[in-house]
């Protein structure tokens, strides 16, 4: 039986709206239930859902401009339907117009909505005809609402890190945001030589390609499924961003290290700093916890599948103080709670369901919990040892404002400069923070 791919798309649309979750988990399940369709197929519902998430101002925008309905006003069904019928116009080169519009047409009818279908078929094919006139805002007038629009980005973001950064820098954050994802992974040494590794992949047929300044790094390419892959399956790497990577790269564990990862699901962190240790000689001890089992046996999975056997896992709330570890830890990684500006790229729902007035309209946001995790998880350090804080967001007040607070207010010393790390153009890279401060 043949698979509509549209209707599939319609389906995962319906199912985010409905049970509010992240779109790139209800994604991930789709293409894992039709993982027996061949790799274009599956590649067009992905980038056809994830698209519609990630430009939907800028979709909006086009359909207020061609419709008499404002999009507010028609029904939820119709409305997703017009938004996929344009992304496939303004986006989708491979997709005839016509077809954009008359497979639309029909989706309609099969969901009970014959009586729209007209209304359906006029704003798509007004909108197919125009496409190379839309009139944006203006960006010399207004460049804010321009790049609100153009990169489908809340107002209030723009605001935000327009106030920290330079106007050209902020665009520059937005086009790497919107840029295609790239996948990068980290070299299992334990296992074998990073050439080694590059061997297996390419005889799976992988593009592999180096990453600059990360010796244990490849940016991989041109295969079907990853968990597929042999080589993943037998623990030669791990899926890692650049710059949890990066992140790593800072904390620099010693060999013999006792290392405290409060808040380590799925354990990027925690696994890097692992092989660190051991390609050191000595493999020392890493703690990974997280807050739930749910989040521990994710950082399970993962070593069990790479054989890691220098970290010990354990379900612990990091508001609560751990007796047997004060002035323990030579490292602690604190990647704490944050409103995940940083992330938006790989999982855009955050910049709809995160709003200034709920999360960062706080000038502590939630600072008073932030306190006690970060009074808490600093007793662990022993003196000279390390805490590296880090968040997954671009925002001063979570960023800078608290690691300078966290030295202030706690007896640490910033070492070195503060690292905020900022997506760019072809990079595929998230926006990270990362903070080594040494205990006085």
């Amino acid at each position: 039986m043949e698979v509509n791919l549209r209707a599939v798309v319609l389906d995962i649309l319906e199912e985010i709206e409905s049970n509010n979750e992240f779109s790139h988990i209800i994604i991930n399940n789709a293409l894992l239930k039709y993982q027996y369709l061949d790799k274009s197929k599956r590649s067009f519902i992905n980038k056809l859902s994830l698209g519609i998430i990630e430009s939907q101002i800028e979709l909006d925008y086009i359909i207020n401009k061609y419709s008499k309905t404002p999009v507010k006003k028609m029904k939820p069904v119709i409305r997703r339907i017009v938004r996929m019928g344009v992304y496939q116009i303004i986006y989708m080169d491979n997709v005839p117009d016509s077809a954009a519009c008359n497979e639309a047409v029909k989706l309609a009818v099969k969901r009970g909505f014959a009586g729209l279908k007209g209304f359906v078929n006029g704003v798509l094919r007004n909108i197919s005809r125009n496409k190379d006139n839309i009139e944006y805002p203006d960006y010399n007038k207004s460049p804010y609402e321009y790049l609100s629009v153009k990169y489908s980005m809340p107002m209030w973001i723009i605001e935000l890190w327009s106030g920290q950064m330079s106007i050209d820098t902020v665009k520059s954050v937005l086009e790497g945001m919107k840029c295609e994802k790239k996948t990068y992974i980290r070299c299992n040494t334990s296992k074998a030589s990073r050439e080694q590794i590059k061997e297996l992949l390419q005889r799976e047929n992988v593009t592999v390609k180096e990453v600059e300044n990360i010796p244990y790094a490849y940016e991989i390419s041109d295969y079907d499924y990853i968990a597929g892959l042999k080589s993943f399956q037998d623990g030669m790497y791990q899926i890692q961003d650049i710059s949890s990577m990066l992140a790593g790269e800072y904390t620099a564990p010693k060999a013999g290290d006792t290392i405290v990862d409060v808040c380590g699901a799925p354990g990027g962190k925690s696994i890097n700093a692992a092989l660190k240790m051991s390609e050191q000689g000595d493999c020392g001890r890493v703690i990974a916890r997280d807050l739930s089992d749910y989040k521990v046996a994710l950082i399970d999975e993962n070593i069990k599948r790479l054989n890691i056997t220098n970290i010990q896992t354990q379900v612990y709330d990091a508001l609560d103080c751990d007796e047997s570890l004060i002035n323990k830890a030579d490292i602690v990684i604190a990647d704490l709670p944050c409103s995940g500006l940083g992330i938006i790229g790989r999982k855009p729902d955050i910049k709809y369901n995160v709003t200034y007035e709920s999360k960062l309209d706080k000038p502590e946001f939630d600072f008073a919990v932030l306190v006690n995790e970060h009074t808490v998880v600093s007793r662990y350090v022993k003196s000279g040892g390390v805490l590296m804080y880090s968040t997954c967001t671009i925002n001063r007040a979570e960023n800078e404002d608290n690691a300078d607070w966290i030295c202030k207010e706690l007896g640490f010393t910033k070492d070195g400069e503060y690292h905020q790390l900022l997506p760019a153009n072809n990079s595929g890279m998230d926006g990270f923070f990362v903070a080594r401060l040494i205990k006085n």
